[in-house]
């Protein structure tokens, strides 16, 4: 690991200065150096990978080495950037050692600096156990993909006075027991400013409002690359999907046509071939049959 690695250290001291933190997520080396030399400082390694990567309609399929084989990659990809990965699904809620097993799997052989859990008080032991061993651990409450099926569907959470004072009992559970910051996703702008006044350690908001101490966003959201579904809470920063259509539609055209490739995209034995090789353009054709004529 490089000297100038972003430290959880560096996070929290951004917001102790009030520095607002961005965050997107990555998945692969190409996808990591983009991020990297966007001068991202976090990279999460989401288990979103199972959604935009895999083609799965949750993230509840995503296993341990799904994950250690895309961190991996994105470590490979930014030097920089804090690399933090998703722990999947029952990879830590069964119990403490179960999830310093796998956890010490994703920095072992995935190369992250962090992990991130889902869920509040339920969790809060794991999350201790695992920051008790060295493992620096980034919380996630509010809605919770990995318990989409227990919470409904992708709901906002934190809407009633009850389950908004359930959520900050949360969000001081994982600061206690050792986490260096905490995602809020999906609640209501008012509780996600509240969170973030209590707590001594950085919110990262996604659909949480302005009041975060940062955002995180699916990368594959915020540049437009999903065709069909775009989240209300994702910034719309590009629209790549349709230009990746389009680039292909072209191609395939070119392709068809003859026009692709041309000359400069191939080789030769020697310069003598190349103008052997080179098809003759429609304005010299267009000149051989006037002079026929």
């Amino acid at each position: 690991m490089r000297s100038g690695r972003i430290t959880t250290h560096k996070i929290q001291a951004m917001k102790a200065r009030g520095e607002r933190i961005p965050m997107v997520t990555a998945y692969d080396y190409t996808q990591a150096r983009i991020v990297e030399t966007a001068g991202i400082p976090i990279i999460l390694v989401g288990d979103s990978l199972g959604n935009v990567v895999l083609g799965y309609d949750s993230t509840i399929p995503v296993t341990v080495d799904d994950m250690v084989r895309h961190c991996a990659a994105v470590v490979r990809g930014a030097h920089i950037p804090l690399v933090v990965v998703d722990m999947p699904f029952m990879s830590y809620q069964v119990d403490a050692e179960t999830a310093l097993r796998n956890a010490g799997r994703l920095l072992q052989e995935g190369g992250a600096q962090a992990v991130k859990l889902e869920g509040g008080k339920p969790i809060a032991p794991i999350i201790r156990r695992l920051v008790d061993a060295g493992v620096a651990v980034m919380g996630h409450i509010g809605l919770t993909p990995q318990s989409v099926h227990k919470l409904g569907g992708y709901r906002v959470q934190g809407k009633t006075s009850r389950s908004a004072d359930v959520l900050i009992e949360d969000a001081m559970a994982v600061q206690e027991a050792g986490a260096f910051a905490i995602v809020l996703e999906l609640i209501p702008v008012e509780l996600a400013a509240e969170i973030t006044k209590q707590l001594d350690i950085p919110t990262i908001g996604i659909g949480a409002g302005v009041h975060t101490d940062g955002q995180v966003q699916v990368l594959y959201d915020m540049l437009g690359l999903g065709l069909d579904f775009k989240p209300k809470h994702a910034g719309n920063y590009a629209s790549l999907g349709e230009t990746a259509v389009d680039a292909l539609e072209r191609y395939s055209a070119d392709v068809k046509s003859g026009a692709f490739p041309t000359a400069a995209n191939s080789f030769y034995t020697d310069r003598d071939e190349a103008a052997k090789d080179e098809p003759k353009q429609p304005a010299a054709a267009g000149r051989s049959a006037r002079r026929g004529s």
